[in-house]
């Protein structure tokens, strides 16, 4: 399954939201007021958390909070779109992030706008990214950051054995932490190998396995994937759950369309749904369809 991420965000970011806020807007000064809802119209983003904060300097004011497992070239559109709904819905000045998790492929290029110029009209969406891997791991333990413990050894010098070990015994020493043992284990994974991991957490894999943070990678698709049945009940549900936002948007939409969709991936699906949200008309969306 290609929707890469749910790994807990809100569930992160609540752990310290003044922390988490200061630290995604760069001003020490602004505080989290609430963590709000980013169900959006026709369609719920759970990979977005949306928190409302405020500084004496803007007043109120959005940290709409998108994490990715890795960078995708929809996603500055996907920005767009989002940051649109969030501020529609709230009516607030909204400040876009986005925090990639792993490296993109090499041929992927991170951007940190969307751009689109059309018939002499111009949309323009900044956002501020955030790249976990050029990010201190030391940083977390400085400020602190409790939201970015889990993600210590994808950190930047984070790797090492005896910073991965710090992140464990930081977690293991607050009960509110040691629930995301689990998770730095999974990142862990990613830069060290299986049986060091194993002797650092003193206990067997299968541990991360049974745990709920585990089965949520899991059922996402991080790691594992789905079994094949599975995974076609996933591409079936995304498949409809577009076609009821193009109905929705433009009513009836033809029987060609929704056959061309029978071949999208799970993936492209996604793609394609940030468009039909983001486009004005059916016919814009057919056009992006057929590239």
């Amino acid at each position: 399954m290609a929707k890469v991420a749910d790994i807990g965000s809100k569930r992160l970011i609540n752990l310290a939201p003044d922390a988490w806020v200061q630290w995604v807007t760069q001003r020490p000064e602004v505080v989290a007021k609430e963590i709000l809802g980013s169900e959006f119209q026709w369609i719920s983003r759970e990979t977005d958390v949306l928190v409302k904060a405020y500084s004496a300097t803007h007043g109120d004011f959005l940290v709409l909070n998108e994490l990715q497992l890795r960078y995708t070239a929809q996603m500055p559109l996907r920005m767009r779109a989002y940051a649109a709904l969030a501020q529609k819905r709230y009516r607030l000045p909204t400040y876009p992030v986005l925090i990639n998790i792993l490296p993109p492929p090499p041929t992927l290029t991170i951007v940190n706008s969307y751009e689109q110029e059309f018939l002499g009209l111009r949309a323009i969406q900044d956002y501020r990214v955030i790249n976990l891997w050029e990010i201190d791991a030391e940083i977390v333990f400085q400020q602190p950051l409790p939201s970015l413990l889990p993600f210590v050894p994808i950190l930047r010098g984070g790797g090492e054995v005896s910073v991965v070990q710090r992140a464990l015994q930081t977690l293991r020493a607050d009960e509110q932490l040691n629930q995301l043992e689990s998770l730095l284990a999974f990142f862990a994974s990613f830069v060290l190998d299986t049986p060091l991991v194993q002797q650092i957490m003193r206990w067997d894999m299968a541990v991360l396995r049974e745990s709920p943070w585990y089965q949520e990678i899991e059922q996402r698709g991080i790691q594992l994937g789905l079994q094949q049945g599975i995974q076609q009940g996933v591409q079936q549900g995304a498949r409809q759950q577009l076609i009821r936002v193009l109905r929705r948007r433009f009513g009836e939409i033809s029987q060609e369309v929704e056959a061309r969709l029978e071949s999208e991936s799970v993936e492209q699906l996604e793609n394609l749904m940030d468009s039909a949200i983001a486009v004005s008309s059916l016919e814009e969306f057919v056009v992006i369809l057929s590239t």
